[in-house]
């Protein structure tokens, strides 16, 4: 038994080897036909063929765009705040979030009880402070006439004191008599005196009272402003934001109720570049008013507005670069609201001569590739002047309008390539259609490799190349047919 079992394990064993000998035997000699037909046949040398799409120049004069982002500010806003701590008494129907106000419009009334007590206190004094100067002009009309009584008293006195002492002259005349005048008309001048004082003193009072009613006044005007101030209007129409008065509620000093937007005075503030804003100035160094367009996405609905630029801000934030600029919002304003961002198209001052043509037909050494004579690939310097997008606005002394240029640059093209050139869509012509491509099963795709890899005549470039090709799900026909020229199946 135990022999029987050895010979089987025997014979199996012998026919694995067998059959590996076999197998490999078979491989070698793949390889040995593989390698025979590769190098004992030269293929012929066939130049390669690139298709790429080229776009046709044409130069001519093209205004640049200059594309911004920015937020809508409005150039007119008021900060509603009380004048003084008190209770809201009253409310205007319109003082809610985004309401439209009229200007003058009453928007919030705070308690004036107080402000009226106070008012009426004030017009009371001036009332009083009026009866007095009043009473002090009549006071000073009299003491005039009192004055003037006495200064006709004391010049009569005078008169009388003449006659004497003429009558004495003549020897008429008594010295008592005379003496009497003298003192009589002393008497008189200090009436005089004491009526002049009493004039000044009744001058000074009317001036205490002219003052009494000056301050009296200013009182009541102080009391009718502060009761004025418990009534908040609306200084010009516009938009309430920020809205957190109640009615009832109670207010301190200076306490923000609202702010007042005018939704028709907005700008948008927007940033650029030093060297864009070079290109917005003039010889002398002023800002041009370009015209702008103003662009809010509005979740699909795209909104516009017409802007102008206006001014550019006086300096330069701590840690900013460039220029602020700020646009005037014009046609199409009433749909932007303050703190909107948006997007600003600057239009800028036009250039001669120049084509516009994809950013990727220009490469970083500033080079395009021209379709010369044969379909050849030659290339040219270009000076590239705007980005606008995925385009770019070139301008080359070399080049001439009507000459084509490669659109999309790629590392397999280069100068002195031939080129299959494929033309945009004109006149209802048809776009050539994408080269045709093929999957390839296991054994077919290791059969090209293996052909590859044994290729001597090929270079390493190329052999990089196919195995990148060969390695795709979907391998060009083009690549798989040449390929099976050559290994002859």
């Amino acid at each position: 038994m135990r022999f029987l079992t050895r010979s089987l394990m025997g014979l199996f064993l012998l026919a694995l080897t067998l059959g590996l000998l076999a197998a490999a035997g078979f491989a070698v000699k793949s390889a040995l036909d593989a390698r025979a037909s590769g190098g004992g046949r030269p293929a012929a040398a066939r130049e390669r063929v690139f298709a790429a799409n080229v776009v046709t120049l044409d130069f001519t004069t093209i205004t640049p765009e200059l594309t911004a982002y920015g937020e809508v500010r409005s150039t007119r806003r008021l900060e509603l705040r009380a004048s003084a701590a008190g209770t809201i008494a009253d409310l205007s129907p319109n003082f809610e979030e985004g309401a439209a106000v009229a200007a003058g419009e009453v928007l919030v009334q705070l308690d004036p009880a107080e402000a009226r007590a106070v008012r009426d206190s004030a017009a009371a004094s001036l009332a009083e402070a009026e009866a007095a100067l009043a009473q002090a002009t009549r006071a000073l009309d009299i003491t005039r006439d009192d004055l003037s009584a006495a200064e006709r008293q004391a010049v009569l006195r005078q008169s009388a004191l003449e006659r004497q002492r003429a009558i004495d002259a003549k020897g008429l005349g008594k010295a008592a008599d005379t003496e009497t005048a003298e003192l009589a008309l002393s008497t008189a001048e200090q009436a005089v005196l004491t009526k002049r004082a009493a004039l000044s003193s009744a001058q000074a009072t009317l001036d205490q009272a002219q003052n009494s009613r000056r301050r009296a006044e200013i009182a009541l005007a102080e009391a009718e402003r502060k009761l004025d101030e418990t009534q908040i209007r609306a200084e010009f129409p516009g938009l309430l934001a920020q809205v957190t008065a109640v009615r009832g509620g109670i207010v301190s000093n200076n306490e923000m109720l609202a702010e007042l937007i005018d939704p028709a005075a907005l700008e948008v503030a927007f940033r650029v570049s030093n060297a864009q804003y070079a290109r917005l100035t003039d010889a002398e160094g002023r800002l041009i008013q370009a015209p702008a367009t103003v662009t809010l996405d509005a979740q699909g609905a795209m909104l516009q507005a017409q802007a102008r630029l206006v001014r550019v801000g006086a300096a330069v934030d701590e840690g900013l670069t460039g220029r602020l600029l700020f646009a005037r919002l014009e046609q199409g304003a009433a749909s932007f609201r303050a703190g909107d961002f948006v997007t600003v198209r600057l239009q800028e001052p036009a250039l001669e001569n120049v084509a516009q043509v994809p950013a990727a037909a220009v490469g970083a050494d500033g080079r395009v590739l021209v379709l010369a004579e044969g379909d050849r690939l030659q290339d040219a310097p270009v000076e590239v002047l705007r980005r606008q997008g995925d385009a770019v606005l070139i301008r080359a002394a070399t080049l001439r309008a009507g000459q084509e240029i490669v659109a999309e640059r790629t590392p397999l093209l280069g100068t002195g390539l031939k080129l299959r050139p494929l033309r945009p869509a004109q006149d209802g012509a048809a776009i050539p259609a994408p080269e045709e491509t093929i999957a390839l099963d296991p054994e077919r795709r290791a059969r090209l490799l293996a052909f590859v890899e044994g290729n001597s005549r090929m270079s390493e470039d190329n052999k990089t190349r196919l195995r990148a090709q060969l390695a795709l799900d979907q391998v060009p026909v083009s690549v798989v047919t040449r390929l099976e020229e050559r290994i002859g199946g």
